[in-house]
């Protein structure tokens, strides 16, 4: 059997190796990043493969860089010898979180697979499920790359489409994108044993690039149409948050739906007219379904929000505790 390496970090990772695992691959050695400060105390946190690869008894290595230093050289004489003496045949990588210089991806016999969450070449980069969702795709799916210097642009060795439903958020996708890919990285060990792996190289058209996620994308925009904001929320739902300025708070929202927009009223002794068009970022409604915001194209309703701090609450609960009403303005 194929003796391995690992290298991830995050959860979406730990499921792949969880498979590798269940799957009896000898894994010889895992790389991940190092422990990094998190929660209110900013306590170090382990991440969710190292947790798991001290349970399983792995080498476990944490570089902070593989490029250079002396715990690059110690990474890439593990990967050529070995922890227990028998080289690694071929080192998988998903969402590890550092560059991978041509010495490591020379390394290992059969080189370097990487499980990407996108139909290559759409998506390359660091932020796949996100910008799917964004963008408003309708598949995406998971690619088992061959890693070469490029930016997500080696051979795609197995692949499989997922459909992203309407309601689809990040996390949701992930759920649903992490256990294919550990699936299909399996699939594929075993065809690289056996000498059937096929390899594909991508094709030039339709390429596109998943650009990190920064915290400022986050901030609402009503001028854009409702489907638009609907989109980032989801895209953007756990993690950065998508959100609106209110009263100097960044109030994140969550479980959006693009809804008909309510005949509105200026003030409470005026009657709600059709003709009356209200500015971008106005409360239309409040409610139990949550609040209903005009937009620059129709209305986008948001049922839950979060305040710095808080937990996620009705959207009709958080802003009442904060004087909100129909015909504010968010910001």
């Amino acid at each position: 059997m194929l003796t391995i390496g690992f290298a991830g970090t995050p959860e979406f990772a730990k499921i792949a190796l969880e498979a590798l695992y269940q799957a009896g691959f000898p894994v010889q050695v895992v790389l991940t990043q190092p422990d990094r400060p998190a929660g209110r105390g900013l306590k170090l946190q382990p991440s969710p493969v190292k947790e798991l690869a001290l349970q399983h008894g792995s080498l476990l290595m944490q570089p902070q860089s593989l490029k250079q230093g002396e715990e690059a050289q110690q990474v890439l004489q593990v990967l050529r010898t070995g922890a227990m003496g028998q080289p690694v045949d071929v080192l998988v990588v998903a969402a590890y979180g550092l560059l991978l210089p041509q010495a490591v991806l020379d390394a290992p016999r059969l080189g370097c697979l990487n499980i990407h969450a996108s139909l290559l070449p759409r998506w390359r980069g660091a932020a796949p499920i996100h910008r799917a969702i964004e963008a408003g795709d309708a598949q995406t799916g998971v690619c088992i790359m061959q890693m070469e210097a490029g930016l997500d642009t080696g051979p795609v060795r197995l692949q499989q489409a997922l459909a992203i439903a309407a309601e689809d958020t990040t996390a949701t996708l992930h759920n649903r994108l992490a256990p294919l890919g550990a699936r299909l990285l399996v699939q594929a060990l075993g065809q690289l044993e056996a000498g059937t792996l096929p390899m594909h190289p991508q094709p030039q058209e339709g390429i596109t690039y998943a650009h990190k996620i920064g915290k400022a994308e986050g901030q609402l925009d009503w001028q854009q149409t409702a489907l638009q904001l609907q989109r980032r929320v989801r895209a953007f739902d756990p993690s950065p948050g998508a959100y609106f300025m209110l009263q100097g708070q960044a109030i994140k929202g969550f479980a959006p739906q693009c809804v008909d927009a309510p005949f509105f009223a200026p003030n409470p002794t005026s009657p709600p007219s059709p003709s009356i068009q209200p500015a971008p970022g106005t409360v239309l409604a409040l409610g139990p379904s949550g609040v209903v915001v005009q937009c620059g194209q129709g209305a986008l309703q948001l049922a839950q929000l979060q305040k710095p701090g808080g937990k996620r609450s009705p959207a009709a609960q958080v802003l009442a505790a904060l004087g909100v009403g129909v015909g504010c303005a968010l910001v």
